[in-house]
């Protein structure tokens, strides 16, 4: 059972050694994001937009691969986290440690905790915590438009 333990975390302490990241910030203008994003993704990254439910391009997205944010490229997610909620944006249960900024929101009369990236600040969505109990329990709440995919 020691063995056990020990080789769980190994693996733990592997897989947060091969998704380290340059933690360095991104910081531009309103102009430069604006230049970089099309319309959508900069309303969700930079004002807090949220899409449409059932609307965005990865909601029923299930390739394996690894998620990414549109602002930035640094990986937040794993496709092994994606599931479906039926809430009608992404739901993960588990995000890519250091990635993810955890802010509370107290916005539209709601007591929520939001999601930004690390690196540029940009809005990715919400966490909750009605996820899967057999895994996290949390659900990753992210829309589609702040997110780029990279197939493995």
């Amino acid at each position: 059972m020691k063995k056990l333990y020990i080789i769980l975390i190994l693996s733990i302490l592997m897989a947060n050694f091969n998704y380290s990241q340059n933690n360095e910030k991104i910081e531009k203008s309103d102009k430069e994001w604006k230049n970089k994003l099309d319309n959508l993704s900069y309303q969700v990254l930079r004002n807090s937009y949220t899409e449409r439910p059932f609307t965005g391009e990865y909601n029923l997205h299930f390739e394996k691969g690894s998620y990414k944010c549109k602002g930035c490229n640094q990986v937040l997610f794993n496709s092994t986290n994606k599931y479906e909620s039926n809430c009608g944006w992404p739901s993960f249960d588990e995000a890519i440690p250091s990635s993810i900024l955890y802010i509370e929101d107290l916005s539209h009369n709601m007591n929520r905790i939001e999601v930004k990236c690390s690196k540029c600040n940009g809005h990715l969505g919400h966490v909750f915590n009605d996820g899967p109990k057999e895994t996290t329990g949390k659900r990753y709440c992210i829309n589609s438009a702040a997110l780029s995919f990279n197939k493995n």
